[in-house]
């Protein structure tokens, strides 16, 4: 994914359909970005959060139509997404679980066009600017195509009907510049590279999104469900926030391992893994706001014993060479 194109089955992934004349509206004081911002044929990252703002989920919405809207949560979350949006939805809002209905395709890296090619439309999947969306034939299947994805690298994320996947996936193996098969395994590494928090992982009930780093995916000028709370910490600041890190030595740190300076134990790491693209031990944890600044002198206890780390910006793959976007 790093160096040509793969491409993943994200099948699991859910999708709920929100449509009626208030269902505007009602997205713009339930998700946390601005809304406003869409037109039919764009989409944006945001979240689902409670009042206390504890995150929900965090999801893409896009906007498909003047009065419908689709949006993708993660698999664990489709029910608790879907009774939330639904037991709040005013009259005019019509809210539809539609996740059985899609096989949702991520070819994802640098070579995605070619990897796409044998499709056909190629173009017209080419001309989508980041997060676009248009109905494109593939296959002969007509596919939702959305200019999105989750590794950091240039690509599309193909949402068809279940029954017309086995022909894409197919025809694009068939290809001359066949996609690799990957999979979630290599997601995961891939998105930690990134800085991409994961739910129930970085992103929790007990977690906002300004913990997370996500204050610019909050429209705090609006009133949506939470808004209150994240101005709050906005302006009085939070204990903890969440950092990226390297091991400065050899290890590979996992979820659950603690985070120690000199003899107290300050955070513990919430995602951790070995980066194929750097070599290195990474990960992200929760420690308190002072030490997750870029630059600082981390220790990550792995198995009783203590490794060197240090906390760095995000990303840690620079992959805008790579991008048009």
């Amino acid at each position: 994914v790093r160096s040509r194109a793969g491409v993943f089955d994200v099948s699991h992934m859910g999708q709920i359909e929100v449509t009626g004349p208030g269902a505007r509206a009602y997205l713009g004081c339930t998700l946390t970005n601005d809304i406003e911002r869409l037109h039919p044929g764009t989409g944006q990252y945001t979240l689902l959060c409670r009042e206390d703002g504890g995150t929900i989920d965090d999801l893409i919405v896009y906007q498909l139509d003047a009065d419908r809207y689709l949006i993708i949560c993660n698999a664990s979350n489709v029910a608790p997404v879907h009774d939330w949006i639904t037991g709040r939805a005013p009259d005019g809002a019509d809210v539809a679980d539609r996740s059985d209905e899609y096989a949702m395709l991520a070819v994802q890296g640098p070579a995605w066009e070619a990897a796409v090619a044998p499709l056909g439309n190629g173009a017209a999947a080419s001309a989508l600017a980041y997060f676009d969306i248009a109905v494109i034939p593939l296959a002969g299947v007509d596919c939702l195509v959305a200019r999105t994805g989750y590794t950091g690298e240039p690509g599309v994320e193909i949402m068809c009907p279940s029954e017309g996947a086995a022909a894409i996936w197919d025809a694009m193996q068939s290809g001359p510049h066949a996609p690799a098969p990957a999979g979630l395994a290599a997601r995961d590494t891939l998105r930690m590279e990134m800085g991409y928090p994961l739910y129930g992982q970085e992103l929790s009930l007990e977690r906002t999104p300004i913990e997370a780093g996500l204050k610019w995916a909050c429209n705090l000028d609006a009133d949506f469900t939470g808004a209150d709370v994240m101005r709050s910490q906005v302006a009085e600041g939070t204990p903890e926030r969440l950092c990226i890190f390297v091991l400065t030595e050899p290890g590979i740190p996992r979820s659950g391992c603690t985070v120690v300076s000199g003899d107290e134990t300050i955070g513990e790491v919430t995602s951790g893994t070995l980066s194929p693209t750097l070599d290195i031990g990474i990960g992200m944890a929760y420690v308190p706001v002072d030490v997750a600044a870029p630059g600082n002198a981390l220790q990550i206890d792995i198995r009783g014993k203590r490794k060197l780390a240090e906390t760095r910006r995000r990303p840690l793959v620079d992959t805008s060479p790579r991008r048009s976007d």
